[in-house]
């Protein structure tokens, strides 16, 4: 698989990684030894990038075990989990990059790996209250004591990317990603290119949207994420299907599936980004590994672009 430099302090990827939130159940139920074959079948075909940014800390602990004698192999980014300590090594809640928690955070997050670095650290400076300086300070307090490699970036807009960048150099933007959400190219991407940023693109398949195979919400179990996320509504997800469907006409052209078609689009967009996506099955991580030697025309990425095109908001 194609190697890329995310940034330019050093930090190299495959092109493809792995998205490590489908593997503990968000996107409905998902077997704990299935997901450790997933890992592991992705480390054997190329993958190096793991990401567990928007991943909880069981799926830490299940990549832990899996990379532990393959760590060499593997560039783990995770992010700050929570606002809530809840005894040894362990953080609950959403994602947050408090300056005073971020210390405690991480070593929670290395206590659950079982690695002594976190590869990409991914903190978010923007959702805190506090100025930007301070949290960036605490993360590279913690680069300084080599609990982590590099930092990475989520949740600002170019002009306090800028801001963070200033006061520590930043390695890479998380950001969500796709055909289905490009938003980010507006302002985010030209930015980080600018500051010569990698890009960890999550959710390039738009939460499983991209692959065609959800077609109504009753497809979504009790416990499943995308609930709670409205553009999987009855009324929104009837909407958006009638322009997949237009894209679904080039992917049987090419005689592709309509999920390797929406990463191979992503990959041809730059060299300084990695999609991730997330998968707890198998086969789709098959899937998902063949779309990096997939190349498009310009008509067929143009025709994308037309089909789900750049948002004016």
């Amino acid at each position: 698989m194609r190697r890329v430099s995310l940034g330019g302090q050093g930090l190299v990827s495959a092109s493809l990684g792995l998205g490590c939130t489908a593997l503990t159940g968000a996107y409905g139920p998902a077997d704990p030894d299935e997901a450790m074959r997933v890992v592991l079948r992705a480390l054997d075909g190329g993958v190096s990038l793991i990401d567990l940014i928007d991943a909880d800390g069981e799926a830490e602990r299940l990549v832990g075990k899996a990379v532990a004698h393959r760590r060499d192999e593997a560039l783990i980014a995770a992010a700050p989990r929570g606002v809530r300590w809840a005894g040894a090594a362990r953080w609950e809640g959403r994602c947050e990059s408090r300056p005073e928690d971020l210390g405690r955070a991480c070593d929670a997050s290395l206590a659950r790996l079982g690695i002594e670095r976190i590869d990409l650290f991914v903190v978010d400076p923007g959702a805190v209250g506090v100025p930007i300086e301070e949290t960036m300070g605490a993360a590279g307090r913690l680069q300084d004591a080599g609990k982590i490699a590099h930092i990475g970036i989520r949740g600002l807009d170019g002009s306090r990317l800028r801001r963070a960048h200033a006061a520590r150099p930043v390695a890479a933007v998380a950001v969500e990603y796709s055909l289905w959400q490009r938003r980010a190219e507006r302002e985010l991407l030209p930015v980080a290119r600018e500051l010569g940023m990698g890009v960890v693109a999550g959710r390039p398949l738009g939460r499983g949207f991209l692959t065609g195979r959800i077609t109504s919400p009753v497809q979504l179990g009790p416990g499943d994420v995308r609930r709670q996320d409205p553009r999987f509504s009855p009324e929104n997800l009837e909407a958006e299907l009638l322009r997949l469907r237009d894209a679904q006409r080039v992917a049987a052209d090419m005689d592709i599936g309509m999920g390797r078609l929406a990463i191979a689009w992503l990959l041809a967009r730059g060299d300084d980004i990695v999609p991730v996506p997330s998968t707890r099955d198998l086969v789709h991580l098959e899937m998902n590994l063949t779309a990096a030697g997939i190349l498009l025309s310009e008509a067929v990425k143009d025709s994308l672009a037309g089909t789900f095109p750049l948002p004016d908001d």
